[in-house]
């Protein structure tokens, strides 16, 4: 159980490599293919529907072939993808590679979470997304090193990632053994799609909670997506830094995710996921008004901030999806979460890319203060309808 514990936490870096190479990239990017900086929205948003829409399936692909397949097909899928991109002539083939990357984020994204919030505490949900920071951490790290010259080769930078991928995706391949041992007790629950076929995905959707939960995780994912994507961005246009320089501003914010979610799990000894969640969106709010304060590039620091604060609310909600609404159809439910999180998440990254370059990019940090506002609300909201119904259920059953 420890060395699959270890294969998990590698896996978890994995999902964090391509998350943040395309925002800073993208300067350098839209400039080579000659087309409009505010693309990236409409780029993204391809991404964003391919990995929502095979989030809303994987439960049903991780009943029928388990969590150890599906991981690996992912991984191996999302390195060919990134490769592809490193080789694209122009935007179109680099957009049909992200739909191929999109489709092994999302599946894998979905499978491993659900895996760990069945079988694992609070602290390993924490730290293994803490690895998914060190993922998205080092990528821009590695990118600003090929941007760093007079060619801005940011081929290279998908290129070493690509790479990456796959000896990653041959560690999963050596462990599915020890993996399949471990995943019967997620697979063999055929009464789960039988009452989906009669009852429908609806049945799902009436549990109370479960829609305001998913605009909560999307809402979160809007701030991640809007900053990954648009983050370099702000640098570039707003404090009138180089595309290099701004990549490592971004990853310092990478990094703060990374750090918050290492602090989380130490926290989660003593504190529950609710508590963790509130515990972020203040640390979160605290950096988004220091990112806002006209002081020059000292204000980026608040970049840190914000990271530190988004680390636990991203995987304290999803840890929390079998406690608030059951192991039964526990898969299903984060599959909705992340597949929902992520079109809520692209679809307002996709909006504020096209009002932020018709207007001016000044516009960010009031924009992440407005939906750090709403989540709070909606969170709250949230573990009213759960307690509710959990009251209702008790009171029934007695």
């Amino acid at each position: 159980m420890v060395t699959l514990l270890i294969v998990i936490y590698v896996v978890f870096i994995s999902l964090g490599l391509p998350d943040s190479l395309f925002g800073v990239a993208w300067p350098v990017v839209h400039n080579e293919f000659m087309i409009d900086e505010s693309f990236a929205s409409l780029y993204s948003i391809i991404t964003g529907v391919c990995t929502g829409g095979i989030s809303l399936i994987a439960g049903t692909l991780i009943r029928k072939f388990g969590t150890p397949k599906v991981t690996l097909v992912s991984v191996i899928l999302t390195a060919c993808g990134l490769l592809g991109i490193s080789f694209s002539p122009n935007i179109v083939v680099m957009m049909i590679c992200t739909v191929i990357m999109g489709y092994g984020a999302g599946a894998i994204d979905t499978a491993l979470n659900n895996y760990i919030s069945l079988h694992y505490e609070a602290r390993h949900m924490n730290w293994l997304h803490c690895f998914w920071g060190v993922g998205v951490t080092v990528s821009p790290l590695i990118m600003s090193i090929f941007l760093n010259g007079e060619t801005g080769s940011w081929r290279g930078g998908y290129r070493v990632i690509a790479i990456i991928q796959f000896c990653i995706a041959f560690l999963v391949l050596l462990s599915l053994k020890k993996w399949t041992k471990h995943d019967k007790k997620v697979t063999s629950t055929p009464e789960v799609e039988t009452n989906k076929s009669k009852n429908g995905f609806l049945t799902i959707f009436k549990i109370k909670g479960v829609i305001t939960s998913i605009l909560s995780q999307g809402l979160y994912c809007s701030m991640e997506f809007l900053i990954g994507t648009w983050g370099a961005s702000f640098l570039v246009n707003t404090h009138s830094i180089t595309p290099d320089i701004a990549a490592k501003w971004v990853s310092l914010y990478f990094g703060g995710i990374m750090l918050g979610r290492l602090i989380s799990g130490f926290i989660s000894l003593k504190a529950n996921d609710n508590t963790l969640v509130r515990g972020g969106i203040v640390t979160a709010l605290i950096g988004i008004i220091i990112l806002a304060l006209p002081i020059g590039t000292v204000s980026c620091c608040g970049l840190l901030l914000i990271g530190v604060g988004f680390g636990p609310i991203f995987p304290s909600i999803l840890h929390s999806v079998p406690d608030k609404f059951g192991k039964e159809y526990s898969a299903d439910i984060t599959g909705f979460h992340m597949g929902g999180a992520y079109c809520i998440g692209f679809g307002v990254q996709l909006a504020f890319g096209y009002i932020a370059t018709a207007t001016t990019f000044k516009i960010t940090p009031f924009v992440l203060l407005g939906l750090i506002i709403m989540l709070l609300i909606v969170h709250e909201v949230t573990l009213k309808l759960v307690k509710k119904r959990k009251k209702d259920e008790n009171g029934i059953n007695s």
